[in-house]
């Protein structure tokens, strides 16, 4: 088995100071989520996975219409599903004045990359359907959605599941990572 390559290898490093910060939101009404465990959830699987520096990642709760239109929209997918990732692997950009990105102007010093956060992406999850799959599966919903946020993270990081060798190591590492951080 082979693993994909590190993506934080890829990129511009953030800041060397710091911790990663997951910012979480419930933009959803139609399943109580606890929206502090799981965002302390992702920042264990960033820690434990060697995200260092100031990095942030989003972690979003969101309705059925929405999770379906994105999955269309983006994934060619048709309906609702339970999770989606979008990591950001492009560069950081050069910084300049808005809105033209010219230069920084002679009011402001140069803006250095390594004072910017490295930002990861946004993992999406949808609670409603995370419900039925949790009821279809036999588990409690709140297994269910802390896998999903393990499982969003770490295609965030690179992982993938495109083959049965990726989907054995992804599905080890996800029990791995909700044994060592989710109770």
């Amino acid at each position: 088995m082979t693993m994909p390559m590190d993506p934080r290898r890829r990129r511009k490093p953030g800041p060397p100071d710091g911790e990663p910060i997951v910012f979480g939101a419930d933009e959803q009404s139609a399943v109580p989520v606890e929206l502090d465990v799981f965002t302390r959830l992702a920042e264990g699987v960033l820690r434990s996975e060697g995200v260092r520096g100031h990095s942030e990642l989003a972690l979003y709760f969101i309705d059925e219409p929405t999770i379906a239109e994105l999955n269309e929209r983006f994934l060619g997918g048709a309906g609702p599903t339970d999770v989606l990732a979008f990591p950001i692997d492009d560069d950081i950009a050069d910084v300049g004045r808005s809105p033209d990105a010219g230069s920084t102007g002679p009011d402001r010093p140069p803006v250095e990359l390594t004072d910017v956060p490295l930002l990861l992406g946004d993992v999406l999850i949808c609670p409603s359907v995370a419900a039925r799959n949790a009821a279809e599966h036999g588990k409690a919903l709140r297994d269910e959605l802390a896998l999903l946020v393990v499982h969003g993270t770490l295609h965030i990081l690179g992982m993938d599941h495109a083959d049965a060798d990726e989907t054995a190591v992804m599905q080890a590492k996800e029990q791995e990572l909700l044994a060592e951080h989710f109770s």
